[in-house]
């Protein structure tokens, strides 16, 4: 998994696997998923990411 902060254009992307994007889907307005050909999600974008979190630019990641 990888996740990238894009302060030029103010969006975070959450990328789950490599499989190529085949359908994107805004199903709540600024978030979007976007699926590989078997239904997969591929990557998240949330648009506008400084305005619905915090701190877009720091991430905590946990195992549990």
């Amino acid at each position: 998994m990888k996740i990238k902060y894009d302060k030029e254009v103010d969006i975070i992307y959450i990328r789950l696997n490599d499989l190529p994007v085949q359908e994107s889907d805004e199903d709540k307005a600024g978030t979007i998923l976007n699926y590989a050909a078997d239904g997969s999600i591929v990557t998240i974008e949330i648009l506008d990411a400084s305005k619905k979190l915090p701190e877009p630019s720091k991430f905590k990641y946990e195992v549990a």
